[in-house]
This record gives C-alpha cells, structure tokens and sequence, in this order.
C-alpha cells in the first residue's frame, strides 16, 4: 500500500521535545520538499473569527442590497407605462373640485356681458318754449299786457335782425336751448350704426341721440317706422370704431318659463340689468290713450320702468328676442308691477328691413 502524506495541522499545540524527523521519500524516490511552518502570533479567541465572517457577509449582503434598490429605481424611472384612460367619473370630480373652489358667475351676469356693447340711450329733444324757459327760472314769463316794462312811455328795444338772416343763414339749436322731452333705449342690430326702439321714445322730437356704450354720444336719424308694433329704427350718424351689433334669435321656441333678461335705462338710470321668466305669448295691450293695441306680443315678469322702452329682452346666452315696448299697471303711478311686454324680433327685423328668420 501506498503511504498517505502527512497532514500538517494549523494548531498551535506544543510538541514534544525530540529530533526533527525527515519527511518520508516519494515514490519515485526522491525526497519530498519541506513544507514551510507559518509562524503565527498569539492565538485569537474562537468567536472573533466567527464574527469577523459574518461582518465580512453582512459588508456584502449590504451592498448586494443597495445595487438591486438602484437597478429597481432606474428601472422605474426609464420604463415607459400607457396613460391611463380617464373615466367620466373623473371628469366629474374634476368639476366638482372646480364648482367648489371657483364659483362661477351667474348666468345673468353672463347674458349681460355679451348685450352690453350693442345696448344705447336714446334721447329725444326738443327746443324750448318761452314758458318752459320760465319754469326752468323758476320765475314767472313777463307778460306785455301786463306792463314788462318800468316806465311805460320808455320806448321798446328794438330787435336787431339776424345778421345772417338775411342770407338765409340758419343755426343748429344748441342743446342748452332744447330740453329732453322723451327718453328711452335701444340696441343696435347692424355695426353700421342702425338702432332698434320704440317709436314712443322718438315720436314728436325735434332731434335724436343716443349714447353708446362707451360712452360715444351721436345725432341719429329716424329711418324707419313700424307704428302698429311701436317701434322705430335709428341710424347714427357717427358710430365707435368697435361696434358691436346684437345677435338676434327666433322666437320660435321660446316657451312660457324661460329665463330672460332685460336692459335698458330706466328712468334714465343704467345701463340697468333686470331678470326673469316668459310668462306668456301672444299677449295684446292696449295704450293708455285706448289708440294703439299692441298684438303678438311676449310677456315678461323682469322688471322695467319707462326708460326700459326700446331696450332688448335677451336669453341667457345673450341673443334678443324681444325689444321691450310696454308695462301693465292699472293705477296711474307707471311703475312696475310684474308684468311686462315685449315685441318679438322677428316683429322688429322687418321693421328695420332685415328677412325674418
């Protein structure tokens, strides 16, 4: 049998005093080289190499940990997902969060916006009388056949002719010397400058003029008239640059419970905003005076006052659909009670040559 090489053990155990030993031959005969002792120092406790291992596992545990956590975040990072389909409940809470942190504004308002460019004043003057001159004193007219005069046999002052007279030169009244005899509104349909009202506002004035909104103030001549729907047509003579002509919209569908809004200056006041509901279609009046009846007409229960005559009655996006011509009160104050009367547009676009819807 062949002799097993010996095993050198790495203890630190003393041994026994005595000769060195040579190591055994090989086989083929040649001695085996001298395997070298390492010298080693003081012996280390058992548990100090066990704790040195699994510090030295640990170092690599940690570390095999951190390299997976970068690989999963660059992953992540660089790994392209679909967009996810957005649902109608999201849409809806979307709203929701809107309605909740900013109100909207009303629907009135809205309307108002949109017709307030094309809504004007419209002023109806005339030149003043002797007596109106005396009321505007506050003094009473002095009458000849009572003696204007200190002394009576003082002469007369003679009336210096017109120096222009004579060339048939003629002066414009100045407004100073006219007086406001009607006023009322209307809205402008064409940028042109062709205005919508009512022809109560304009009749017997001796000039009209309208105030835009911007406040741009115009003469305006009387075009058109539709007597048995009370209304006239204006056309300015000079308009802003920027004009803005209303929309108009059939009346075809509207229908008894639909919000309306009026506009206009009443009593002079405005532009001046009120709204309401269609109560009714196809209402008649009757004129104070008993004269005109009025047929066909849109009732309304958004207030207006005179001073509203000749504005628009407009829905809530703003279009027209009536120009507001009367208010029912059967006690003598004219003021408004609830009811109101409008002219139906299509009524007012033939008045002012324009194709009905």
């Amino acid at each position: 049998m062949k002799k097993r090489a010996p095993l050198y053990s790495s203890s630190t155990r003393a041994r026994p005093d005595g000769p060195a030993t040579e190591p055994p031959a090989s086989e083929t005969g040649a001695p085996a080289s001298a395997a070298p002792v390492a010298e080693s120092g003081p012996a280390s406790p058992p548990g100090v190499a066990l704790r040195r291992r699994l510090s030295r596992g640990r170092a690599l545990l940690l570390a095999a940990g951190g390299a997976a956590i970068l690989l999963l975040a660059f992953a992540q990072v660089t790994r392209t997902t679909a967009p996810r389909e957005i649902t109608q409940q999201d849409i809806d809470a979307a709203v929701l969060r809107t309605l909740e942190t900013q109100p909207l504004p009303s629907r009135t308002a809205k309307a108002y916006e949109v017709i307030r460019p094309s809504v004007v004043r419209v002023r109806g003057l005339t030149s003043k009388k002797p007596d109106d001159e005396a009321k505007a004193d506050g003094k009473p007219k002095p009458d000849d056949k009572r003696g204007d005069r200190k002394d009576p046999k003082e002469p007369r002052a003679e009336r210096r002719p017109n120096k222009g007279a004579d060339k048939g030169a003629s002066r414009a009244p100045a407004e100073s010397d006219e007086i406001e005899q009607g006023v009322g509104s209307g809205v402008v349909i064409v940028d042109k400058g062709i205005i919508l009202t009512n022809l109560h506002v304009v009749a017997g004035a001796e000039r009209v003029k309208v105030v835009f909104a911007d406040g741009m103030e115009s003469d305006a001549d009387v075009i058109g008239l539709r007597p048995e729907h009370d209304l006239a047509v204006l056309q300015a003579r000079t308009v802003p640059d920027d004009l803005v002509p209303a929309t108009m919209r059939s009346t075809h569908d509207l229908a008894p419970g639909d919000e309306v809004v009026a506009v206009g200056f009443p009593f002079g006041i405005g532009p001046s905003v009120s709204s309401g509901v269609v109560s009714g279609l196809r209402r008649e009046f009757r004129s104070e005076e008993g004269k005109r009846v009025l047929t066909n007409l849109i009732q309304f229960d958004a207030a207006a006052n005179p001073g509203s005559s000749g504005g628009p009655l407009v829905t809530l996006d703003g279009a027209v659909v009536g120009i507001v011509t009367a208010i029912l009160n059967p006690t003598e104050q004219r003021v408004f009670i609830g009811i109101g009367f409008a002219v139906p547009i299509e009524n007012a676009a033939s008045a002012a040559g324009m194709p009905p819807f």
